[in-house]
């Protein structure tokens, strides 16, 4: 299969991306703890996105449970939609089919090529039972797919050692992107890893990252440990 590739534009990323960055079409799991800086990384790739490669995005909030927000962070353009729209779902119509109704059209609004969806926990749980979880997530991802968009999707990511416990989630996605926090004595050491990105001759080992005014920052010549 021949890819077309997009570039994250976030400094070092590309890097650990074989200089490529992600296949455009992409759904593509971005995984974190509190404050590892995850949804910072999100917007940094739609307004890199939106600046540096004339690549629309779409955000789509659920960080509470009672509202889905659209916002285009594209350049304003000639013709174009130029304010974010807002979309009240009540819990009872927060399901799969309604969230793809609304990405759809707010895809179709800014014309979206970048697509993050924040975070894609807050929609599994309205499936307390596992396998209907798992089903609806796949769903999703199929689905998403057919919008041609490259999406990321953020979520909380569930024990940070090397022994932890693979989430469902990164099987259905073709990529991984996991930031994780890890304590050394008194300093606090930021690892970023490419766990995986399908048609990607990636770097998997962990590379160790800043959080800066700018955004982050991967350094993908340093080991982690020194």
């Amino acid at each position: 299969m021949t890819f077309t590739y997009l570039p994250t534009g976030i400094t070092g990323l590309d890097d650990m991306l074989d200089h490529k960055g992600i296949p455009s079409g992409h759904t593509v799991l971005l995984s974190g703890g509190p404050g590892s800086g995850k949804t910072t990384m999100a917007i940094q790739f739609l307004f890199q996105g939106a600046t540096q490669y004339d690549e629309p995005g779409l955000y789509i909030s659920l960080e509470d449970e009672i509202r889905l927000m659209f916002i285009n962070v594209s350049p304003v353009r000639s013709g174009g939609s130029e304010r974010p729209g807002l979309m009240q779902l009540g819990m009872k119509e927060f399901k799969l089919v309604k969230l793809l109704e609304a990405i759809r059209e707010g895809i179709q609004e800014v014309k979206a090529k970048r697509v993050v969806i924040d975070p894609i926990t807050m929609f599994m749980l309205q499936y307390p039972d596992e396998e209907e979880r798992i089903h609806a997530l796949r769903d999703l991802i199929a689905e998403l797919r057919m919008t041609s968009c490259t999406h990321l999707l953020v979520s909380e990511l569930r024990g940070t050692g090397v022994d932890r416990e693979y989430q469902f989630e990164e099987y259905l996605s073709q990529g991984v992107i996991l930031l994780r926090t890890h304590q050394k004595g008194e300093k606090l050491v930021r690892i970023a890893q490419v766990e995986k990105m399908r048609g990607v001759n990636i770097d998997p080992q962990p590379r160790p990252y800043d959080i800066t005014a700018e955004g982050i920052v991967i350094f993908p010549e340093l080991p982690v440990f020194r």
